[in-house]
């Protein structure tokens, strides 16, 4: 059965360089050559096992090329040629709709080439909630989500949604009475959901929501982060975990009887995987399990890599694109590495040098159980760990400790959520009384989750270049001692340590030889400005077209730093783009001090904001001066109260060595009544108002502080068209050097 395997390392590879990085073209022709190179490899493979993998994974990857061509024309560009088109449309919804904020959401099927391609649609109201059966017609401009498209991909292509429909005009709703088979499953975790908001309290709903169904839609922000920073953060995305947990109740359910298991048992995979939509790590979860189960059956054994393998397998020839999910590829790498590692770090441990000597103790079953939790934990996050640092940029070290200190508690909390429900089936009291008691077992999991989370070094975060240096040392390190003969796993350890030290020192340390640091945050189509001098920071705003992703982005760049609290966030106005993420952070990184600016949007962010600030409030309804050492920050109050972008606060960075300005989203106009109402410097760098656009930065403000450098923080390809071309031509008619975060990332600024 490991034939198996190299054939789906080879046809995985061949997927991952179509959709990434060769043309169709070269696929195909780098695909013959493998294939040739096969067949002149097919007289040495008796003698040469390894060539013989070779000549599997090269098959493999031959047919991948020619697969993914058909699928690609036959499947794929269909829907591209879509891409970017309005289309009349017919579009009949799979699951319940839920609340945007401009209206409400849901997928659905179409119709294109008398092929049926599943879609998520949007539309602009939220009077209708729709049920799965349901119809909608209108005209809708529809978006390719995978690789080739217009626009970047988004994670919907993974889960063979190729299609995203935004509403043209007003659309019509047909509702459906009737009671389809196909629709159960999303009928059935309707049910499930509406069962769990009866049962549970608001504070331990989204945790149990996310655990159950891996629906986070209901996770806080801050409950999301302690899951993610204390290395949990899988418990709330269905997959093997939640799997092996349901399968531990079923046998015990069924008195370990094998026959009955597994005609309870595959069924219950089936529906287990609809439920929680035949996200990638449930499908393969579920695959795997399944194998399992026929191997019980047919009295065969059971081959955990062959059947990983072929779990993969099926489900890249069915769609080469899950190759691109996340999940996917976490789900793979965390068992691949369990297969790889686990068993010799769990006989490492229990080695009669270390654990093995208290054999015969009583308490010798409990010290093996604690070697194979982290002996799994250990080998799940060597496959793994490259993955969260290249997708989430970050890198949990407190994984192994919450895992062991959590996971027995999550199993008892998921088999007793389940219990929970089918009380309340019956008599709802019952169910309630249960789901007090999980309540607080949930409670505590979430309290220990939060505490190891704000421990200094729970996590290592990649916006510093030394961790980045770090992690790539480690994999060298772990590459010498895997091909050593003479392993010393205590010196893998110390390595690993200590140059984790190194790194965390030098990350540390490093901002604070810069007389000043002024940091412009890749956060899209935002602004978040980093404002370092003297060991003080200050933060100019914090928001983005998606706010949470400004959030970490400036909590995460803070810490790695190794700073944990701000000495002031000073927010120019309340438009989403600038604050959007201010009380997010305010959740991971407290401040001394708020500035808060006076005038429109005030209401609908100023509350939330407060409830996460505990700290000096200062209100721009007046110039405001900051200073320390050589350092002065100056804040001049808003121009017009009435308009969100006029109302913005500016702010001037001026130390011994440098003259910074903020204008946030004013237009020319605020500009001029800045420059009548202030005296401003010549300036070594302006962060251009209002992300570049035209109405902004003109000509009088350019003459009258003649900046150097001219930074734009705007998103990739944003809808706005920032930045604007004539402002362009402006800033090099003016002699200045132009920056854009769109095109460079976080730009730094140092002196």
């Amino acid at each position: 059965m490991r034939i198996l395997l190299w054939l789906t390392i080879g046809f995985g590879a061949a997927c991952a360089l179509g959709i990434y990085l060769l043309p169709m073209w070269l696929l195909l022709l780098l695909g013959g050559v493998l294939m040739v190179t096969g067949l002149l490899l097919f007289g040495v493979t008796g003698k040469y096992p390894a060539w013989r993998r070779l000549q599997l994974v090269c098959l493999g990857f031959c047919l991948a090329a020619v697969w993914y061509g058909i699928y690609d024309s036959v499947i794929l560009a269909p829907v591209k040629a879509q891409d970017g088109k309005t289309l009349e449309t017919v579009i009949r919804v799979t699951d319940y709709s839920y609340e945007t904020d401009y209206g409400i959401a849901a997928e659905g099927e179409l119709q294109l080439n008398g092929r049926t391609y599943r879609v998520k649609f949007y539309l602009n109201h939220k009077d209708d909630a729709l049920r799965p059966g349901d119809t909608v017609t209108g005209t809708f401009r529809l978006r390719y989500t995978g690789f080739g498209g217009s626009e970047d991909p988004t994670y919907h292509s993974a889960d063979r949604i190729f299609l995203l429909a935004y509403p043209r005009g007003d659309s019509v709703c047909t509702a459906d009475t009737q009671m389809h088979l196909r629709d159960m499953p999303a009928q059935l975790r309707q049910y499930l959901l509406k069962s769990l908001e009866t049962l549970f309290p608001a504070d331990v709903l989204g945790f149990i929501q996310a655990l159950m169904l891996g629906d986070t839609s209901a996770l806080s922000y801050e409950t999301d982060t302690a899951l993610t920073v204390s290395g949990i953060r899988h418990i709330a995305a269905v997959s093997g975990l939640h799997v092996s947990i349901l399968f531990s109740l079923v046998f015990f359910l069924t008195g370990k009887r094998g026959k009955l298991s597994v005609l309870l048992g595959i069924p219950l995979l089936v529906v287990f995987a609809a439920m929680a939509g035949f996200s990638p790590s449930v499908n393969r979860a579920c695959l795997m399990q399944g194998l399992m189960l026929l191997s019980i059956l047919l009295n065969k054994e059971y081959d955990p890599p062959a059947a990983l393998s072929f779990a993969a397998l099926v489900m890249l020839v069915t769609n080469p694109v899950v190759i691109t999910s996340v999940g996917f590829q976490l789900s793979v790498a965390s068992v691949a590495g369990i297969f790889l590692f686990a068993a010799r770090i769990t006989g490492w441990i229990l080695d009669e040098r270390r654990l093995g000597k208290w054999k015969k103790k009583k308490y010798y079953r409990v010290l093996i159980k604690f070697a194979t939790s982290v002996g799994v934990s250990l080998s799940a996050m060597v496959l793994t760990t490259p993955l969260t640092a290249w997708y989430f940029g970050n890198v949990s070290l407190a994984g192994v400790v919450t895992n062991l200190l959590c996971l027995w508690l999550v199993t008892g909390i998921f088999c007793s959520t389940i219990a929970a429900c089918i009380l309340s089936a019956i008599w709802l009291p019952l169910g309630r009384i249960a789901a007090f008691v999980i309540a607080w077992a949930v409670r505590l999991v979430l309290g220990i989750a939060g505490a190891i989370a704000r421990l200094p070094i729970a996590a290592v975060y990649t916006q510093s270049v030394y961790i980045i240096a770090w992690l790539v040392l480690c994999y060298v390190l772990l590459a010498v001692f895997c091909l050593a003969r003479d392993r010393r796993p205590f010196l893998l350890l110390c390595c690993t340590v200590i140059s984790l030290c190194t790194a965390l020192l030098a990350s540390w340390t490093e901002p604070l030889l810069d007389n000043y640091r002024v940091t412009v945050l890749d956060v899209g189509q935002g602004q978040c400005v980093l404002l370092q001098s003297e060991g003080k920071n200050f933060m100019v705003d914090c928001g983005s077209s998606y706010s949470k992703d400004a959030a970490n982005e400036a909590a995460e760049t803070l810490l790695s730093q190794g700073i944990t609290k701000l000495d002031g966030l000073i927010l120019t106005h309340y438009d989403e783009d600038h604050v959007g993420g201010a009380a997010m952070l305010l959740s991971r990184i407290p401040a001394d001090l708020l500035v808060l600016p006076e005038g429109a949007g005030a209401p609908s962010y100023e509350e939330t904001i407060l409830r996460a600030f505990d700290g000096t409030v200062l209100r721009g309804d007046k110039n405001l001066d900051i200073h320390w050492g050589g350092t002065q920050i100056r804040v001049f109050a808003s121009y017009d109260t009435e308009t969100n972008n006029e109302s913005s606060l500016c702010v001037l960075f001026h130390t011994e060595k440098c003259d910074i300005l903020i204008t946030g989203d004013r237009s020319t106009t605020g500009e001029s009544f800045l420059l009548r109402t202030a005296q401003l410097p010549q300036l070594d760098a302006l962060i251009v108002g209002h992300h570049g656009s035209a109405n902004s930065t003109g000509e009088a403000l350019l003459a009258a502080t003649r900046p150097a450098t001219a930074v734009i923080s705007v998103g990739e390809g944003n809808r706005y068209g920032h930045p604007a071309q004539e402002v362009l031509d402006r800033l090099r008619a003016y002699g200045c050097t132009i920056r854009r975060t769109d095109l460079e990332g976080t730009i730094i600024l140092r002196g």
